[in-house]
């Protein structure tokens, strides 16, 4: 996703005049097998159309060890002395972006350190910022020692979505929404990100994380987060992230018994995975935000792989009067796609056209993509220029983060719950429809 991110940024015009790229790894790659990687990923994740706008700019070093400098801080320091062009090296912005395994981010940053590129540079660190509660102070006490606060990017992508970032504006801006997002109004919240896709592409590393810390503790409880905040007063990297925390101190500890863990049949078959692997490809758990706003309201989350369809919804699930003029009321929900460039549905109760009284149920949409004028950027693209920028506003922090494994820690632990096996093509295991209650998952319905 990072290369057609750049690719975009290149071709609107958004990227410094002078820049470079230079992709690194532990094996040799040569420019022809680099071309083919670019291409690719244009191919599968961008628009290949965009490609050219890379030619010239994106190179391939050997990455360093602690202990070995490999190709790449000279590769480096080759570059800043290019783009300088006789000028200010000092004026060159680097920015190290660690698209690596979390087993590799504490000799990576040891690495920044022993080779003096962490000075003055700006770190992108994928998610997950740790595996675990300790593992996460342990990096965050490497990372401060090694790099000042401003300098740190743990990004997010779902913190980037146009659509994540509508959710401040329907909410604030239009009193419509923004009085109904309370426990008063709210029977419950489901943030759902099901998905077809396998992982046989990353199976080395899925295998290390799973469904839970791969999408749970990060993007799930981030967007929840998103949802749930108290109304910040400015929307900057300041207010916002403090808004985030606030609530997320307010998650309630996950109780394994309201969590269902799955594992597509046919995990254990692909290449690399281990027979007896009981690492978790669908995770659903019942999430309680215990503040005024939200207290009794449950927050539904969902994600896995090899399900029934692809999406990435948030709905608020609204109260209603079981019966309206003694016919029963339908749904009432607020609902936000978060995939490609969004959409917003209202569905609500309205009169079925016709002579007699009768009740129906209607959904208006908007599709964001319909807000002229605006050019959305993909979510890499707008996180990357904000990297670059140096605005932190939509990435997360560390104090977010350790609230976030407090409320993780249970499913760490000799309660976390079996895996339970679903076929592939479903929406998982059954045992998670009971979470959702009577109504069950809106997605499942639609």
């Amino acid at each position: 996703m990072v290369y057609p991110g750049l690719a975009q940024l290149a071709t609107r015009g958004l990227l410094p005049e002078r820049w470079a790229v230079i992709g690194t790894g532990r094996k040799p790659i040569g420019d022809d097998e680099l071309a083919d990687l670019v291409r690719s990923s244009l191919e599968e994740h961008g628009d290949p159309e965009h490609a050219g706008a890379l030619d010239g700019h994106v190179s391939y070093a050997t990455t360093f060890t602690e202990d070995d400098p490999g190709e790449l801080v000279d590769a480096i320091r080759d570059a800043r002395r290019d783009l300088a062009d006789g000028g200010d090296e000092a004026g060159v912005t680097v920015v190290h972006y660690l698209a690596v395994p979390p087993s590799a981010f504490e000799p990576t940053t040891r690495g920044l350190r022993a080779h003096g590129l962490a000075e003055g540079a700006r770190v992108v660190y994928e998610k997950p910022y740790g595996t675990s509660p300790e593992s996460f102070e342990r990096l965050d006490a490497l990372v401060h020692e090694v790099l000042d606060e401003e300098q740190v990017f743990r990004i997010d992508h779902f913190l980037g979505k146009e659509a994540t970032q509508n959710l401040h504006v329907l909410r604030f801006g239009n009193e419509l929404f923004g009085g109904v997002w309370n426990r008063r109004h709210v029977a419950q919240v489901q943030v759902d990100v099901p998905e077809t896709l396998d992982v046989a592409d990353r199976a080395d590393f899925y295998d290390e994380t799973g469904a839970a810390l791969d999408m749970l503790v990060t993007h799930l409880f981030q967007i929840a987060a998103e949802v749930a905040m108290e109304p910040p007063t400015a929307l900057d990297a300041d207010h916002l992230a403090t808004a985030r925390e606030a609530v997320i101190d307010c998650f309630r500890p996950l109780d394994p018994a309201e969590v269902v863990l799955g594992q597509f049949d046919g995990y254990r078959d692909i290449d690399g995975i281990a027979d007896d692997s009981t690492t978790d490809t669908f995770v659903a758990a019942r999430l309680w935000v215990d503040n005024d706003r939200w207290r009794g309201v449950p927050f539904l989350l969902r994600t896995g792989k090899r399900m029934a369809a692809s999406a990435q919804r948030v709905t608020l699930v609204l109260k209603t009067p079981d019966e309206l003029f003694g016919e029963p009321v339908g749904p009432g929900r607020i609902s936000l796609s978060l995939a490609g460039d969004g959409a917003i549905d209202i569905t609500t109760t309205v009169k079925q056209p016709g002579p007699d009284l009768t009740l129906a149920t209607g959904t208006a949409s908007l599709a964001l993509d319909d807000v002229e004028p605006g050019e959305p950027l993909t979510p890499y693209a707008s996180l990357l220029h904000d990297v670059l920028a140096g605005d932190r506003t939509l990435f997360t922090t560390p104090h977010g983060l350790e609230a976030a494994w407090r409320a993780f820690a249970p499913l760490l632990g000799p309660d976390r719950p079996d895996p339970e096996p679903y076929e592939p093509g479903t929406w998982g295991p059954a045992r998670a429809d009971e979470l959702a209650g009577p109504d069950g998952w809106v997605l499942t319905r639609s």
